[in-house]
Order: structure tokens, then sequence, then C-alpha cells
């Protein structure tokens, strides 16, 4: 492999993040966020949250709701409306351990 400038690697790894937003906005807007939480650690809006803390780490002033808003496209309760069902318990309890291990303190 030829060695990729640092302008090219960060565009294609924008590249990723934007294909990566698209399959899981519009290809598998039916995946919850609590079932690829429970089994890949991370969902939507931990990608909002890491948009968010690139923002503020460059000091643009961005909070979580409108971190969300841009990566959703749309308010999240928007989204949450349309696309989101409500987790058996079975899932929340899974949800807590995923968030702990993966995010923090619940």
């Amino acid at each position: 492999m030829s060695a990729i400038d640092k302008k090219t690697q960060i565009e294609l790894e924008a590249a990723a993040f934007r294909t990566l937003r698209h399959h899981l906005m519009e290809k598998r807007a039916d995946v919850q966020n609590i079932d690829l939480m429970n089994l890949a650690g991370f969902c939507r809006n931990c990608l909002a949250r890491w948009y968010q803390e690139a923002a503020n780490e460059r000091g643009i002033d961005m909070s979580k709701d409108e971190a969300r808003e841009i990566y959703y496209g749309m308010p999240y309760e928007d989204w949450r409306a349309q696309h989101q069902t409500e987790a058996d318990e079975a899932k929340k309890v899974a949800f807590d351990v995923a968030f702990r291990e993966n995010v923090g303190k619940a």
C-alpha cells in the first residue's frame, strides 16, 4: 500500500463516517439504538456524542441536543417517535451494563 498523506487520510475517515451514518440512518433505521449498544457497545447517540466532543475539543460550543440534531438530521425526539420502539426489561438491564462498560456511569 502506498503512503497516504494526512489530508487524504482525514477525507477517507470522514467518508467512512458518512457512510456509517447513512447506513444507520437510511438503510437500517429499523435497528434500535438499544440493540446497537447491547451488541456493539455504541449507538447513534454515541456517534452524535463523539461529534460533539470533537467540536468541543476544537473550541466549538455544541450541546448534546445540537449534536444529536446534526447527526439525526432532525430533533432527537422526532427520530425516536418515528423509529424507536419501547425496549423490554431484559434489554434495558443489558443496556445499563453495556453503557457502564463502554460509556461510563449510567
